[in-house]
């Protein structure tokens, strides 16, 4: 693995693009050289429980980092993909020490963005400031599926993080559609049709 470490340099990354609810979550990370990270790597390789343990070490440790969002109306209004854009954007601007540069997971850089990027494909595996934002984007993202988990404990929340799963599309069925799933995805906007909203 390539985990260079730059310093001046932000890895950013994002979670929650696929879910049927919630919002879309980015981070922006700058490590500094000296970190202590023990298992480091793309969050999606990682436990929950370890996952959490290393949000809170990147937070300590980190040379600056920031978590922002998107919430559903912007997905609707922009798409998902713009929405997690925009959500990049923030995470940077967040930022309290602005980089030189910019490390983005994927294959895709922001718009908007006035430092220079790079996009590099497979980053969260690949250098330890995109892993590190991918944790943080991670653990936020599921910290939201929790509170909403607390207001409807009928659908899982907690267990699926509004994944499309069988038992998240079957309390979709059974309970209706909530004000925070997300209405232009396809399970959801046939329950839309068939007129299928959650009633207290």
């Amino acid at each position: 693995m390539d985990f260079a470490i730059l310093p001046s340099h932000a890895g950013v990354d994002e979670a929650g693009r696929g879910p049927l609810v919630g919002s879309v979550f980015a981070a922006a990370v700058i490590l500094p050289p000296d970190y202590d990270l023990p298992g480091l790597t793309d969050s999606k390789k990682l436990s929950e429980k370890k996952r959490d343990a290393l949000a809170l070490l990147i937070k300590e440790q980190a040379t600056a980092w920031a978590v922002a969002w998107a919430d559903t109306k912007e997905i609707q209004q922009y798409n998902i993909l713009h929405a997690t854009m925009r959500a990049m954007v923030r995470a940077v601007a967040g930022l309290n020490i602005p980089p030189a540069k910019i490390w983005v997971d994927g294959n895709r850089i922001p718009a908007g963005l006035s430092i220079p990027a790079e996009a590099i494909i497979k980053g969260d595996l690949k250098i330890a400031a995109i892993s590190a934002a991918s944790i943080l984007a991670k653990t936020a993202r599921d910290a939201e599926m929790y509170a909403l988990a607390k207001r409807f404990p009928q659908y899982g929340f907690d267990k699926h993080k509004g994944y499309g799963t069988v038992a998240h599309l079957a309390a979709l069925q059974q309970y209706g559609v909530l004000p925070e799933h997300r209405q232009d995805f396809a399970p959801v906007k046939a329950l839309l049709a068939q007129g299928k909203l959650f009633t207290e």
